[in-house]
């Protein structure tokens, strides 16, 4: 499958801030808004996704809450396919499924529609977010696309933190694709 090259990748890694102690003190937070603020990087990361899955048979793409839904989103447009959000506990209206897991500074849920995939039995699922560090979150989504009746056909990130080893916990789930190592 297509990857970027070094300095490709340097391109996209440049439109991204690193806040330091942020949301606690010791995390530096990567901030996507100056990716999304740059019109002509945002294309050419589109671009990018579209091109490594556009022959793909995805029947869905899932965005993990709140940053993944964003590229998620723009990934369904580009090919055509619905978007499944992946959300924090009290925010889907129907039967949900849930799954509680261990973040980089804490712990959270996810929950997932029951009938998520509208009854498409192993539906080929591209799970889509921002950021891997521990795979915490990334775990709970496969688990979760899983509980729902799909299948995580691969997950896809725009970064990785390398040091956390989220991608060597993943990657017995799922096949993992990082655009951004750091």
């Amino acid at each position: 499958m297509i990857t970027l090259n070094t300095k490709e990748q340097k391109y996209l890694l440049d439109t991204i801030r690193t806040i330091a102690d942020f949301p606690k003190k010791g995390i530096q937070f990567r901030d996507i808004t100056t990716l999304l603020n740059n019109k002509e990087a945002l294309s050419f990361l589109l671009n990018h996704l579209q091109e490594r899955y556009k022959n793909t048979k995805l029947d869905f793409i899932a965005g993990a809450e709140s940053r993944g839904f964003i590229f998620a989103a723009m990934l369904c447009a580009r090919l055509n396919v619905p978007f499944v959000p992946i959300r924090k506990p009290k925010k889907l209206p129907y039967k949900t499924f849930s799954c509680e897991y261990e973040l980089e500074y804490g712990s959270d849920t996810l929950e997932i529609h029951q009938d998520a995939f509208n009854g498409i039995s192993n539906a080929k699922v591209l799970l889509v977010d921002d950021l891997i560090a521990t795979g915490g979150t990334a775990i709970a989504s496969c688990e979760l696309i899983q509980k729902a009746g799909g299948q995580c056909i691969e997950s896809c990130f725009l970064l990785e933190l390398k040091d956390l080893k989220g991608v060597e916990k993943l990657s017995s789930i799922t096949s993992v694709y990082s655009i951004l190592q750091i």
